[in-house]
């Protein structure tokens, strides 16, 4: 039996090549199918590693507490019942520390978002930072916030509303290039201060290319600058094992404080990295649906080339079939010749597929900034495909050959 499959493949391997491209043509449909699948599996792959990474960056046991909906797909303009809710206040993170057992550690941070915050050294100007200002434990919640250089403001500086910063890595390279920011002042919308840190880099980001433009200054230093802002945000730390149980506790501290009745949504939202992580999960699967369907055509079309390849190449190997059938052949040996003839045309196919889009994800990988990679799932899913596209296209050339009676076909010419 092994010997007859080496016979039939070597079979399907001499018909490739002397039709090479007659053969090349017949599957175009077979590699751009598996194309797609395995360069949208690339890309979204890549992404889908750079969103987690971002967004477990900030660190696997803690909680997010916003007044807007967070997490993937919950950007663009805000819906009205978002609009009105009551910003979230210090008061209430400090409610959250005291009335939660299981929560470890809390910080607060405050933004003003009614304008364009500006970012200068001499000449050097950094527009559209990400200006805040966050409590002194700021670093300890926040998983990302750690220093590549220089130190974070202390509470006595924070309690005496000293002008002092500490800036995201690309705001500092900006402005610094590669020299060292610590020790020099800078402006941020108007007003001096001084450079005291400079964060790392957080792992990951949206699409790998985010910039840190993160500029954080003190909490109270913050409110001197603009004591009309009130964007509070809370991110709490759970104790190890215990970030279910925050989660509610933070909830039922909220909701009793914002007077929500037991029947209504929440007013806030709150959120945990693996909550978003899923979140993002149940949009990827959606965009992989429409993936396959997009490759199923692309392999639908791919596959009736092949069985009218077959079918014109079961037409002039009539006379070869009937005397394979006159020294003893039988109906299952032909069949299954030119099964194997399919499935190698639709295999060789798949390969040359997944040769060319490894190229692509290769330039991609290394002339852009799109973190894509091919996983192996794609890989094993586009050669297994096209195996089997060349099986369910290639029956009926191979029951239409093997049904050849071998007389009429000695006599075909």
């Amino acid at each position: 039996m092994a010997q007859d499959y080496r016979e039939n493949l070597l079979l399907a391997m001499d018909t490739l090549r002397g039709h090479k491209l007659r053969s090349f043509l017949a599957v175009v449909g077979v590699v751009m199918g598996v194309g797609v699948l395995m360069l949208v599996g690339a890309l979204i792959q890549g992404f889908r590693q750079s969103v987690i990474d971002s967004i477990s960056s900030f660190g696997a046991d803690t909680g997010f507490v916003s007044r807007f909906d967070q997490g993937p797909g919950a950007g663009g303009p805000r819906p009205k019942d978002e609009r009105l809710r009551k910003p979230l206040t210090l008061a209430d993170g400090e409610a959250i520390r005291l009335q939660s057992p299981a929560v470890k550690n809390i910080t607060v941070w405050i933004q003003h978002w009614e304008e364009a915050h500006e970012l200068r050294y001499h000449d050097n100007t950094v527009t559209g930072v990400d200006f805040r200002g966050a409590q002194p434990n700021y670093p300890y919640v926040y998983a990302n916030a750690t220093m590549k250089e220089g130190r974070f403001f202390t509470q006595t500086e924070a309690e005496h509303r000293v002008n002092v910063v500490v800036l995201g890595e690309d705001a500092a390279k900006a402005l610094f290039n590669e020299l060292p920011a610590v020790g020099h002042e800078v402006r941020v919308d108007g007003s001096t201060f001084m450079v005291i840190g400079v964060f790392d880099k957080p792992k990951g980001g949206f699409g790998g290319n985010d910039e840190d433009r993160r500029v954080v200054v003190p909490y109270e230093t913050f409110l001197k600058l603009y004591p009309a802002a009130y964007e509070n945000s809370i991110r709490f730390q759970a104790k190890e094992g215990m970030l279910d149980q925050a989660v509610d506790e933070a909830r039922e501290v909220l909701r009793r404080r914002r007077n929500v009745a037991y029947d209504k949504p929440d007013t806030f939202s709150l959120t945990t990295s693996q909550e978003q992580v899923e979140q993002f999960n149940s949009i990827i699967g959606m965009v992989v649906l429409a993936t396959v369907v997009i490759s199923s055509i692309g392999l639908l079309i791919g596959g009736v080339g092949v069985m009218n390849i077959m079918l014109v190449s079961v037409t002039e190997r009539t006379r070869e079939i009937g005397v394979r059938k006159a020294i003893g052949a039988r109906r299952g040996d032909i069949t299954l010749q030119f099964l194997f003839e399919a499935m190698t045309l639709t295999g060789a196919g798949g390969l040359l597929g997944v040769v060319v889009i490894e190229a692509i994800v290769w330039a991609i990988r290394n002339y852009t900034s799109i973190p894509a990679v091919v996983p192996i799932w794609a890989v094993i899913t586009g050669v297994t495909v096209s195996l089997f596209i060349g099986l369910v296209f290639g029956v009926w050339p191979a029951m239409k050959a093997s049904r050849l009676d071998p007389v009429e076909a000695l006599r075909y010419e």
